[in-house]
């Protein structure tokens, strides 16, 4: 279990970071920029991908072409939702991304579906439409909107990357290697965009802060996937400990550390969202 509330800790770690951050004026895409470096090297210390035997020919490139473009563009996604909706609806949203899996994996993987899961998919689907629509007490029109585009694409875009993982690993591709290659196509991509897009100077403090993030980011898919080996025969365990997990740090730290205001639909969105979550890790 530890190693769930650390990886859960780790995670919002990323999102409080990047939001105080951006608050003391470090440039979130240069920092998502050196993310993947340092999650990189700890990818390949860690799980010990067999690059040395890649086969050229069976890896599916457009699938890791495709990924290192996504990642990057919804990390930038994640720190425009932190920076206009807040924490606590960006870690509900991005929690509740697994009802878009799910839906995905009945109409393109074909996996059965029981009342628990319909059940909580319906209570995710209706949570994250009044975090959405939930407007801040002191937003702006114009701020509510950018934080309604900013949360769809949170959520939108952590289901897209979730099947597109579940469709590489049914191609064969070790889920090391293929990590280690994400990491690296996003480096590449994010610097390219940066350096000869953007052409913005690189300044040492993003360069050293994405370095950290890059350590937390890492560090919470491994924690996530030594818990699920651990826990194999307890899948639900794993699943509902670390979303429900996620949301609660989500909170308090929205609340405590950003003094964040919620109001009546956000509440709704957040009791809604984790009861979805209990019933799906039910079903599992």
């Amino acid at each position: 279990m530890q190693f769930i509330i650390f990886s859960a800790l780790c995670s919002v770690s990323v999102s409080i970071l990047l939001k105080w951050l951006k608050e003391k004026g470090f440039e979130p895409i240069q920092m998502i920029v050196w993310n993947y470096v340092s999650a990189s090297l700890m990818c390949f210390i860690w799980f010990k991908p067999d690059l040395g035997h890649l086969s050229i020919q069976h890896t599916p490139w457009w699938l890791i072409i495709v990924l290192g473009l996504i990642l990057p563009s919804i990390f930038l996604c994640l720190a425009k939702s932190l920076q206009f909706a807040g924490i606590i609806k960006t870690e509900l949203a991005q929690r509740l991304s697994v009802v878009l899996s799910l839906l995905a994996a009945y109409f393109i993987f074909h996996e059965n579906f029981n009342t628990l899961k319909i059940v909580g998919i319906g209570l995710g689907l209706a949570a994250v439409l009044s975090i959405i629509l939930a407007k801040g007490q002191s937003q702006n029109s114009s701020n509510h909107h950018k934080a309604m585009i900013a949360l769809i694409g949170v959520w939108v875009g952590y289901a897209f990357v979730d099947i597109l993982l579940k469709y590489t690993s049914s191609l064969g591709l070790q889920f090391s290697v293929t990590l280690n290659l994400i990491f690296m196509a996003s480096f590449i991509f994010s610097f390219i965009y940066v350096g000869f897009v953007l052409k913005q100077a690189w300044l040492t403090k993003n360069m050293l802060a994405g370095l950290i993030l890059g350590m937390l980011n890492f560090t919470n898919i491994a924690l996530y996937v030594k818990a699920h080996m651990l826990l194999k025969d307890s899948p639900a365990i794993v699943f509902a400990g670390m979303n429900i997990l996620v949301v609660v740090f989500g909170i308090l730290s929205g609340l405590i550390l950003f003094r964040e205001k919620t109001n009546w639909m956000t509440v709704l969105g957040l009791i809604l969202g984790l009861a979805g979550v209990i019933c799906l890790a039910q079903a599992i």
